[in-house]
């Protein structure tokens, strides 16, 4: 079966000319122009990959990735006109896995498609059949799962595989570019505040819920996961 993209912009020409375009790569894609109309397509269509536009009628493309990531970790790149850090940042809070700023090349969209399609059948596929666990804290990769203290946490696919990793390698550094690279792929083309604010997020949920472990910045340097 062909992958599904569902592509949402309130510009028809934008709509029609990307659906042309990914339908020549051999995808499978709708369209929808407002946020509800998008948010019911979602729901009817099960999308493997959603491009969003921003900036949308009746509900904007904030509001609609975050009723998404309230019932699916597929993908979502967010399209902005804007490129301001601001959007980006609360863009990934919600949930985002890329962003692609107006005006767009269309060799450039078929790259991120592709790089973040790839990363989302990789996590998809991923089955380690353990949950890791440190005092009060159990991350499973395999139900994309965190627990704090015994209760199941809210929280975003990428923050968790992020957390994951350090955990994973705990007690040792890795620069933001290291952590860009393994995390998000090498395809990813963010900077490294993409890094700190999802370190941020992570720090909000794991303040306070335990004295053995601490999610660290190393000074000129990057982030680890020490174990005190």
């Amino acid at each position: 079966m062909a992958t599904k993209i569902l592509v949402v912009d309130d510009d028809l020409n934008i709509c029609d000319v990307l659906k042309m375009y990914l339908e020549n790569e051999g995808y499978e894609v709708k369209t929808a122009n407002e946020g509800s109309e998008a948010i019911s397509a979602f729901k009817i269509y099960e999308p493997d990959l959603v491009l969003l536009d921003i900036m949308l009628p009746r509900k904007d493309g904030w509001q609609v990735c975050r009723e998404i990531r309230e019932m699916s970790s597929k993908p979502v790149i967010m399209i902005t006109a804007k490129g301001e850090v601001f959007d980006k940042v609360l863009g990934l809070e919600l949930g985002a896995d890329d962003f692609i700023v107006k005006p767009f090349d269309m060799k450039e969209v078929s790259a991120r498609v592709k790089a973040v399609l790839r990363r989302s059948t990789m996590r998809d596929n991923f089955d380690d059949g353990e949950v890791i666990k440190f005092d009060n804290m159990e991350i499973s990769r395999q139900k994309y799962e965190l627990k704090l203290n015994g209760k199941a946490v809210d929280i975003p696919p990428k923050e968790l595989e992020l957390l994951y990793f350090l955990a994973s390698n705990y007690n040792r550094v890795f620069t933001r570019d290291q952590l860009l690279d393994k995390v998000w792929g090498f395809e990813y083309l963010g900077d490294s505040r993409t890094v700190d604010v999802h370190v941020k997020r992570l720090r909000e949920k794991l303040e306070g819920v335990s004295d053995k472990w601490l999610l660290k910045t190393v000074w000129g340097v990057g982030y680890k996961f020490e174990l005190l």
